[in-house]
């Protein structure tokens, strides 16, 4: 592992890595409240539109085996700058879209290409930063990507009444192409390695080394199952306070907007946190407040409620995340793009499964049942790393870990 540099050095790559971050999640929350708004307006069902998250996230998963050794091979600084750029016309293109299938193609590009973005940037920081304060750098990285979940959700449930769906579109766009612009005149230039050519065939051969370490396979199936309780219920929060009468994307992005704010309050913690709980004990505890907080919001009080428990949930759910994405950054410290890749793999199949898993939930069990089922899951979950991730991390006679 290289050194970690200087911390002005540090510092602005941090600060450029949060534009990009942020461009990317800005776009990916953005549709969430509107889902009531987008099958009036295209005359779809809502249960169909819903999957729009799925189409943004299930191509977000895919590319990730290739954007991977491509990063690796071409630079991830250039990779990403390029998927900013796909990003940012694959959402002008939405802004335009005639109708709902040509927005499921078009949101599918934009999860595509910002595939591209977070994993890169997380590669990037593991290169950089030294295993020492690397969780609290992604901690700090992370401020830009909840803020980017927090506006994206929030302005489109205040906004859209004002200009549209389609001129909440255009101003993701807009957001993307600063973050492309970010990275293109931001990135230290001397610092990027050498391109060379791709080779799949070692990335196959990597994949297979990374996936040998049980540490990794404990990794990606966390993430996995994490992605499907805390997720899954995120694109049908709309439809279920509309059928409560309690408003429409207005309502709804403000009760998205807390899961957000609760990933902020563990970004001003996180040195805190590490510090006094722990690894083990910090997943015990992510777990445990996703699941009271799942619960709440199955119980299916006022909107208001619903904000209160996902303001909690994002307080887990990121003591869970981000000690994940730590570990995960130090599992194959010759290929991180490599093993990030396949890290947000599972996550984002996790996500994009999540939508249908919890929307066969709320018909068959009711909102109480589905999310008390997605509560015992992170309950489970957290119990499980805090005892399985608990343990230091076996070495190989080179001194790096297996």
């Amino acid at each position: 592992m290289t050194a970690s540099p200087p911390t002005s050095s540090t510092a602005r790559l941090i600060g450029i890595l949060m534009v990009a971050g942020f461009a990317s999640t800005f776009a990916l929350r953005s549709v969430e409240p509107l889902v009531g708004v987008l099958a009036r307006d295209l005359a779809s069902d809502p249960h169909r539109v819903a999957l729009l998250s799925t189409a943004f996230a299930l191509p977000y998963a895919l590319i990730q085996p290739v954007l991977g050794p491509v990063g690796d091979a071409l630079g991830k600084e250039r990779v990403m700058s390029t998927c900013l750029a796909v990003l940012a016309v694959a959402l002008t293109a939405c802004a335009a879209a005639p109708g709902i299938d040509a927005l499921f193609g078009l949101r599918m590009l934009a999860g595509a290409a910002a595939g591209g973005v977070i994993p890169l940037a997380l590669a990037i920081l593991g290169d950089r930063v030294a295993i020492a304060v690397r969780q609290v750098a992604i901690g700090r990285f992370l401020v830009a990507v909840i803020l980017g979940q927090l506006t994206g959700s929030t302005f489109a449930g205040l906004i859209e009444g004002e200009i549209g769906w389609r001129g909440v579109f255009a101003i993701t766009a807009g957001m993307a192409a600063l973050g492309c612009a970010a990275t293109v005149f931001g990135f230290d230039r001397a610092d990027r390695q050498p391109m060379q050519r791709p080779r799949f065939g070692e990335a196959l051969v990597r994949y297979r080394g990374i996936i040998a370490n049980p540490r990794a396979r404990v990794l990606f199936a966390a993430v996995f199952v994490e992605a499907i309780a805390v997720f899954g219920v995120f694109p049908h929060l709309a439809p279920l306070i509309e059928a409560r009468g309690e408003g429409g994307a207005r309502e709804a992005g403000l009760a998205l907007a807390g899961f957000a704010v609760g990933g902020l309050i563990y970004a001003a913690l996180v040195g805190h946190l590490v510090r006094l709980l722990g690894l083990a004990r910090m997943l015990a505890a992510g777990g445990a407040i996703c699941a009271g907080a799942l619960l709440v919001v199955g119980l299916a009080g006022t909107w208001q409620a619903d904000c209160a428990a996902l303001t909690a949930m994002g307080l887990g759910f990121y003591m869970l995340h981000n000690t994940f994405q730590t570990q995960v950054t130090e599992v194959a410290p010759h290929a991180r793009a490599s093993a990030v890749a396949l890290h947000a793999f599972s996550f984002f199949c996790g996500q994009a499964l999540g939508v249908a898993v919890v929307g066969f939930g709320l018909n068959s069990l009711g909102q109480f049942g589905a999310l008390a089922a997605c509560g015992l899951a992170i309950l489970g979950l957290g119990l499980a790393t805090a005892h399985l991730l608990g343990r230091p991390t076996p070495l190989n006679a080179a001194g790096t870990p297996r």
